[in-house]
């Protein structure tokens, strides 16, 4: 597993790009376009975004991009609702998390999905080469790292201990950012990982073994995260809301056509390995949002005690 360590040091990334200050929208001028500021994390999941900017799509809108970058959902969820930035990203299970304590947001675009194949998945448990751990059921009683507790992550791998027979309830997790989590692995600090790309190509390339697709094994073209903005824009602003919608929409659907593109955008805020880019199983793109996927989520959230009471998913969804 040293291997898995050197590969780490050659891959460990995801520093970005562009930052901007806080603030609410303002315009350039009478015929400039509008300055929207979006807050996302600087992973694969947002490669259309980018893409699309990159493209012209959401100039075509009259939109100037001003993205900012953020280390988790939590962030980016306040960032919004404080009215700081316009636009946010992140997984349903924390917008989840956030609605059902009467946070006002709103999802205006799906983000990423799950591509639904076992094994080719963007996301997934890795433990060492040699390990006792064959399945999600080996799962049970060990140390397993997620870079969130209580977050969509450790649900889903709950889900896959479960599915595959196991208790999810003797499973110790433990919260690691994911550059760290595959030296924590290769030193014997925790016994499986969740990991998603780049991290899942680079631990397979350095000895790792894949136990289970968790996000496969939860539902069916898993919806994982969207664009969200806080109600009070949606209902003030409804045409910005519109136009910005309507720019990710045609990016997902650039992205989903053209995945040699999405691997291209990725060096533009990131610093992921080119050889590493070239081998990662990329997620799915819709341009809709799973809403039986999403339903799911919030079964779980609420199975698992992350929440007492799920909200409507009316409320979340555009």
């Amino acid at each position: 597993m040293t291997r898995i360590r050197a590969a780490m040091a050659a891959a460990s990334v995801l520093l970005l790009a562009s930052c901007g200050s806080g603030g609410g929208e303002s315009k350039a001028s009478d015929t400039g376009p509008t300055s929207v500021k979006v807050s996302v994390i600087p992973i694969v999941d947002v490669a259309p975004l980018y893409l699309g900017n990159q493209q012209g799509f959401f100039a075509e809108q009259g939109l100037k991009l001003q993205i900012q970058t953020a280390q988790g959902g939590a962030a980016i969820v306040s960032a919004v609702v404080s009215g700081q930035v316009d636009f946010g990203f992140s997984n349903y299970t924390s917008l989840i998390i956030a609605r059902s304590k009467n946070l006002p947001l709103k999802v205006v675009a799906p983000g990423n999905a799950s591509t639904g194949v076992q094994g080719k998945d963007f996301g997934g448990v890795v433990v060492k080469d040699g390990s006792p751990i064959k399945t999600a059921k080996d799962l049970t009683g060990k140390r397993v790292a997620v870079n969130t507790l209580n977050n969509i992550n450790d649900t889903t791998v709950r889900a896959s201990i479960r599915k595959a027979g196991g208790d999810p309830k003797n499973v110790k997790f433990t919260e690691l950012a994911f550059p760290d989590m595959l030296a924590a692995l290769d030193k014997g600090n925790v016994d499986a990982v969740q990991v998603v790309e780049p991290f899942l190509t680079t631990a397979l390339k350095g000895g790792g073994r894949l136990v289970a697709s968790n996000y496969v094994d939860t539902a069916p073209s898993l919806t994982i995260a969207g664009y969200f903005t806080s109600q009070k824009t949606a209902s003030s602003k409804p045409n910005l809301v519109k136009r910005f919608s309507t720019a990710m929409q045609k990016s997902l659907r650039y992205a989903n056509d053209n995945p040699d593109a999405v691997r291209k955008v990725l060096g533009t805020y990131t610093k992921i390995d080119p050889s590493v880019t070239a081998a990662l199983k990329l997620p799915a793109y819709p341009t809709e949002v799973n809403s039986a996927s999403l339903q799911t989520l919030e079964d779980l959230a609420v199975q698992d005690g992350l929440i007492k009471q799920a909200p409507d998913v009316k409320d979340l969804l555009p």
